[in-house]
């Protein structure tokens, strides 16, 4: 294999296919996993919590297009933050991203797994999961044009589904349900809300990761991105909203599959069109997954070409050219973490390593603005410096609230940043970075 087959992307896709990928990544958090955030803070402690969330991810995207079409490059965060801090702040970046795109597909294939036990209890949860990894890693082994055309098509159906199940939901919606007990554990229920309304658009930034396969990054990236972040929003708060008016909340706050059991609610459980909904559901699942497989190989690799992993992780497939044993890696660690968490820990590990990776990017920015004001930047994020400032806030709020809640996990996660720090500076990698 040649040097250049070993590092070389193919630039082929367009605004449509970043617009898939950016939606398609997140839109399963649209589905599932949000819910749990009424188990903690209610259904207005929740929405306050979401609206604060979007808030930080709408300044956060505009600020980190500015990154992405400045520096377009498959390590997307880390990229930044090595040219902004050294070796440091891109082994801090390049670390908290990995775990945000390791484990987020793994929260998904549990999802696919309660939704195809909902559908088919005969189905074990974890079989579809693992499975889940084994045909996806295969779609993404073709070729990103290939997996971008997928994403494009299942991020419509999914979209699509989302509008289907608000028209059918919205008639049946009733204050009174949506505002009983609707902050049971006061402003402390807010906070511990954080991560779950993170999850509504958590790996958006995803799009970065494919930035050496854009044909036009200059222009596509900034395309992509806003019309992905724009259409997030919307979709947000009237699948929660809606959802929230149907049953009390505390029937829905601890399951994987709140959106077929409110359909359930309304129309019955053994409805066709229940059952219906709940089968294209899947697509919503799915284009997340993808999305996400994508995102965390193109981690790898960027990790492996800069010496952050081992070399072979660096390495293009000659025939397909992508990422093979950087997909199969991250499969492998998927897999790992399927049989030692639960949906609601994966999740706050997930916003974990995001609010990380936001707070650093956000500071790469400030320092590539005063260390490298001659960088040419197609797009420059509006209102600077206030909206990198309050994304880098509101990411630094969304921090302490994550550790406060869940020390343990937040131990975890910290641990293992020391171990990588303290095997990097034994092994002298740092002096070559």
């Amino acid at each position: 294999m040649t040097s250049v087959q070993s590092a070389a992307l193919k630039k082929v896709l367009k605004p449509i296919h970043l617009w898939a990928i950016a939606v398609g990544l997140v839109i399963s958090g649209e589905y599932f996993g949000w819910n749990y955030g009424w188990g903690v803070s209610g259904t207005i402690g929740f929405l306050i919590a979401t609206l604060v969330v979007t808030v930080m991810y709408v300044t956060f995207i505009f600020s980190f297009t500015e990154l992405t079409t400045s520096i377009p490059q498959a390590g997307g965060p880390f990229s930044y933050a090595h040219r902004a801090f050294g070796w440091w702040g891109g082994l801090i970046a390049g670390y908290a991203t990995l775990v945000e795109f390791l484990v987020t597909p793994t929260a998904i294939a549990f999802a696919l797994g309660s939704y195809s036990h909902f559908l088919y209890p005969q189905l074990e949860v974890l079989h579809v999961a693992f499975a889940c990894y084994l045909i996806f890693i295969m779609i993404n082994l073709l070729g990103i044009k290939e997996s971008a055309t997928f994403s494009l098509v299942v991020t419509l159906l999914a979209v699509a589904e989302l509008l289907i199940y608000i028209g059918i939901i919205a008639p049946h919606f009733s204050y009174e349900t949506y505002v009983t007990d609707p902050m049971p554990f006061g402003w402390p229920g807010v906070f511990a809300a954080l991560p779950f309304a993170i999850w509504f658009y958590l790996a958006i930034e995803g799009v970065a990761m494919v930035a050496e396969e854009v044909e036009d990054p200059r222009r596509t990236i900034s395309l992509g991105y806003i019309y992905g972040i724009l259409t997030l929003v919307v979709l947000a708060l009237a699948v929660m909203i809606v959802t929230g008016g149907i049953a009390p909340w505390q029937s829905l706050s601890e399951i994987d599959y709140p959106l077929p059991a409110a359909l359930g609610i309304v129309l019955g459980r053994d409805s066709g069109l229940t059952q219906l909904f709940a089968s294209l559901g899947l697509f919503g699942l799915i284009a997340s997954f993808h999305g996400t497989v994508i995102g965390y190989s193109r981690q790898i690799f960027a990790l492996a070409r800069s010496g952050y992993l081992p070399s072979f992780l660096g390495q293009v497939n000659a025939r397909f050219q992508t990422p093979h044993w950087a997909l199969i890696a991250g499969g492998v660690a998927g897999c790992a973490a399927l049989l030692l968490g639960t949906t609601d820990q994966v999740i706050i590990l997930a916003a974990l390593g995001a609010v990380v990776m936001y707070m650093i990017s956000m500071a790469a920015l400030f320092s590539l603005r005063r260390k490298e004001p001659a960088l040419e930047r197609p797009f420059e994020v509006p209102a600077y410096p206030y909206f990198p400032a309050v994304a880098l806030l509101l990411s630094g709020v969304c921090l302490v609230a994550i550790i406060y809640y869940n020390p343990a996990l937040s131990l975890w996660f910290f641990g293992g940043l020391a171990l990588v720090t303290l095997l990097f500076l034994l092994t002298g990698r740092h002096k070559t970075h």
